[in-house]
């Protein structure tokens, strides 16, 4: 079953418990799966799903940051609640040792020794962690491991 199915799946069920908050969720998600297709005029894959999905989760965090500053808890609980419910169809997270592995494996491999190799470093590894990582922070890990 793809992820679209899987979300289009649990929108019926949302409905049918009459669970509004995921339901108006999962319509976002939904939302912004059907826009993506429109826009780039293609069916999107499962790996394509992801990457929206990521977006999404990045802009929640954002908002849950500056939601933080502010002392807005009543958004802030909203925005928590998004994260939990996109992050159910996102893959498991790589710790952060099996994070240093990999890159300490990247590096050695393409003989990376100054940050001007940096790009060469984070085109090795953007498929294997891609959507297993928070990739901002395998940059700042790369950067420290290569200055």
């Amino acid at each position: 079953m793809s992820l679209k199915d899987a979300i289009s799946d649990d929108i019926k069920a949302a409905m049918r418990s009459k669970d509004a908050a995921t339901l108006g969720s999962l319509r976002l998600l939904s939302a912004a799966i059907k826009q993506k297709e429109v826009d780039d005029q293609k069916t999107l894959t499962d790996e394509d799903v992801l990457i929206v999905i990521q977006k999404m989760l990045k802009q929640r965090q954002d908002s849950i940051d500056a939601f933080k500053k502010a002392n807005r808890t009543d958004l802030l609980e909203q925005e928590e609640f998004e994260v939990k419910v996109l992050s159910k169809y996102m893959p498991e997270q790589l710790s952060s040792e099996e994070v240093e592995e990999i890159i300490a494996k990247a590096i050695t491999a393409t003989g990376a020794n100054s940050m001007k190799d940096m790009g060469k470093v984070m085109s090795t590894i953007k498929d294997q962690l891609s959507g297993r990582a928070n990739m901002g922070l395998v940059s700042q890990t790369i950067k420290s491991k290569l200055s």
